[in-house]
């Protein structure tokens, strides 16, 4: 919510401030692990980030995935969500939670094609149901805001990477990268940031070895692969990035005008039903 609201403040710090209170009020809460308060507090979250002031502009929107260290670390990815930002667009960064959710969805599978125990899918299964139990007052909040998306269930997710990689991919982030591209892109974020450690095998192929295929099924999908490393340039990354952002700006527009012929499409039609 933080990052779905500050590119666009009124008030210059107040939703970093705002950011703050409720970070405070959350460490407090999770001393005392009360479910009702937990419900209190993710109800208050959305409704004060959803009524603070912002101006009525667009900016792109820049999805980030990766490696998961990469991924939220910001010393690990050169801070990439101020930069986005700094450079006039808004980052969105998918859950955290998905990741262990994928983690447990893959027994599903181990069970059906790598000989794993089914005790061991049950098991898995069983924390999925109580992970969503606990997730359900956050999307709940969120289906109600007039802001915000909530996430979706890790099935959905698999269902989106299936037609593009098998789910039997399970190195690294392994089809859950595909996944969450796929979930960037349908709910309208293109332009897409896809982040890994210089070595990282598994990610070179279930990262790059993609990316060819998303863009033709997708053909306003802007994706650039970007290496992470203690040896990279800092100035090759930010060049890359400022380039799928050029992009990003030039596509704004084609969605702008293909908006307002639909529009137009549209006021023809009941024109003409009024009519008749």
């Amino acid at each position: 919510m933080l990052y779905a609201t500050r590119p666009y403040e009124l008030v210059k710090g107040s939703c970093d401030k705002l950011y703050e209170k409720w970070n405070e009020i959350c460490k407090e809460a999770v001393k005392r692990g009360k479910h009702s308060e937990f419900k209190k507090n993710v109800k208050g979250i959305v409704e004060d980030f959803d009524n603070i002031k912002l101006k009525d502009i667009v900016k792109p929107k820049v999805g980030v995935v990766g490696e998961i260290l990469v991924k939220f670390h910001p010393t690990a990815n050169n801070d990439v969500v101020s930069l986005i930002e700094n450079e006039g667009a808004e980052a969105v960064v998918p859950d955290l939670a998905d990741f262990f959710l994928y983690e447990m969805y893959n027994s599903t599978y181990e069970e059906k094609y790598f000989g794993a125990r089914k005790s061991i899918r049950l098991i898995n299964d069983f924390l999925i149901k109580i992970v969503e139990h606990y997730r359900k007052p956050l999307k709940t909040a969120l289906e109600k805001s007039s802001r915000f998306i909530p996430p979706n269930e890790i099935q959905k997710l698999g269902d989106m990477a299936e037609p593009i990689v098998s789910l039997c991919n399970q190195t690294g982030e392994g089809w859950f990268l595909t996944a969450e591209i796929i979930e960037l892109i349908t709910e309208g974020v293109n332009n897409v940031i896809c982040m890994q450690p210089f070595a990282c095998l598994p990610n070179h192929v279930t990262g790059k070895g993609i990316i060819k295929e998303i863009k033709r099924r997708y053909a306003l999908s802007n994706i650039v692969a970007i290496d992470y490393d203690p040896g990279a340039s800092e100035v090759n990354q930010l060049n890359r990035i400022k380039l799928m952002l050029n992009v990003a700006e030039k596509n704004l527009k084609i969605e702008k005008n293909m908006s307002n012929v639909e529009n137009l499409k549209n006021i023809q039609l009941q024109k003409a039903q009024y009519i008749e």
